[in-house]
């Protein structure tokens, strides 16, 4: 059936794209590297695997409003954490990797001993 050469392609790109971001992880050369290489999972192959399951149900079971609530409010759930975790992981990497100016400016003050 049709849907299934649908569901079935849905899943390989997803199962690809985490494949290719587990590569990304592996050989980048830092954490902030690390964290920004998650994207392509998080926001793009958990969703179409998402989807890819809604669709084979709506095949297989019929349409049910309740799986599609539960998967619309997963998918948007998913991208909402993804990028709020993504945004507050990446500032504390940036802070640790990088020194904060203001306290060399306040070492060079001469009014403050």
């Amino acid at each position: 059936m049709i849907t299934e050469i649908i569901v079935g392609i849905a899943v390989i790109f997803a199962g690809l794209m985490a494949l290719a971001s587990a590569r990304a992880i592996w050989v980048a050369p830092d954490a902030l590297t690390r964290a920004n290489v998650l994207g392509p999972t998080t926001c793009i192959a958990i969703p179409v695997l998402l989807m890819a399951k809604l669709l084979h149900d709506w095949v297989t079971d019929g349409f049910d409003p309740n799986d599609t609530v539960r998967a619309v409010l997963s998918i948007t759930g998913m991208l909402v954490v993804a990028s709020v975790s993504s945004f507050y992981m990446g500032r504390a990497l940036f802070s640790t990797r990088n020194e904060d100016p203001a306290e060399h400016e306040l070492e060079d003050d001469p009014r403050i001993i």
